[in-house]
């Protein structure tokens, strides 16, 4: 069974990816997407959010790492997708699934899966342009508006020759609210010969048993579960080898952020040093009690030297 790290925009970047993948228990990461329209994007462009294109797209500890393009017309994401084969990338993942409003707005993301064939047609591009060797895979919901579409598009991603296909468990519509409907996975699965992964409101250990039941397969995605629980991947591996494994304390995780915070610190401006803390603090909120009371005490605090003491205190209150 394998477990990927999901391309979360705006919150899943290299730095993430390095830290995630250095935990343990990841077999592959997915870059956030870049954005196609009508023009060939420059290699700075595609390096914003694939560093990792320098280290033969792995991340430091070896994890190999896709790159996502997200655009609705097939000749544009074709040429950017043998640009990115051309500057090193090893497999080439398609966005189908982003829900935001500004991205379907303009024709990208889920929206387009209220048209299988031009989900078809853009894959069947990218695969047409790249070499053979380099996978092309693409994430899907259920559907847009409802989930009554979730086979035809499944259908399309394979006919249109993806070699794999990631499914988040809901429609555009659902959202993000739970559930995440599994069982449909299980119907994909059926359908398709290619390997199918399932995504959605896994959580834990627990969670990723009953999506491998509902689902009918074993390989998952992980996105918000694991930046709740950043070693839930090695929970979860351990559990099905059948081997001990004492999960992170907060001790740990504490130190993890502040290596974070300072790896980013510099890629911000001085007021905006601590952004990327206090969004990871809010999801680690969700299984580490403490993270919601470091996040009350950092909240407010703008400047290096207020969250560096923030810093301090909490990893004092560990001791």
């Amino acid at each position: 069974m394998r477990i990927m790290l999901a391309p979360m925009e705006g919150v899943v970047e290299h730095h993430v990816r390095d830290i995630l993948s250095r935990i343990g228990g990841l077999d592959g990461c997915v870059t956030e997407f870049i954005r196609v329209t009508d023009q060939k994007l420059p290699y700075k462009v595609f390096y914003k959010y694939a560093q990792e294109l320098e280290s033969e797209c792995k991340t430091p500890n070896g994890t190999p790492v896709r790159v996502q393009l997200l655009g609705s017309k097939p000749e544009p994401m074709a040429i950017n997708a043998l640009e990115l084969v051309r500057y090193g990338a090893k497999a080439i993942d398609l966005n189908f699934g982003c829900p935001a409003k500004t991205v379907n707005a303009h024709e990208g993301g889920a929206c387009l899966l209220r048209t299988p064939d031009r989900v078809y047609s853009i894959i069947k591009a990218v695969r047409d342009a790249v070499p053979r060797n380099i996978p092309v895979t693409a994430k899907i919901r259920l559907g847009y508006e409802d989930r009554s579409s979730y086979l035809d598009n499944a259908r399309a991603v394979e006919a249109a020759g993806a070699d794999e296909l990631t499914v988040h468990a809901r429609s555009k519509v659902d959202g993000y609210k739970p559930p995440a409907y599994w069982s449909y996975i299980a119907d994909i699965r059926a359908e398709l010969k290619i390997p199918v992964i399932a995504n959605g409101e896994i959580w834990s250990v627990e969670d990723y048993l009953r999506c491998r039941e509902q689902s009918n397969g074993a390989d998952v995605m992980l996105g918000r579960g694991l930046l709740a629980c950043p070693d839930l991947a090695r929970q979860i591996k351990a559990h099905i080898k059948g081997e001990d494994y004492t999960p992170l304390t907060w001790n740990q995780i504490c130190n993890m952020l502040y290596e974070y915070y300072k790896l980013t610190t510099p890629l911000y401006c001085e007021r905006n040093c601590g952004n990327r803390v206090k969004q990871w603090l809010m999801y680690l909120s969700r299984e580490y009690p403490q993270a919601t009371v470091f996040f009350d005490a950092i909240k407010r605090k703008t400047t290096p030297q207020e969250i560096d003491e923030c810093f301090a205190d909490a990893l004092q209150a560990c001791h």
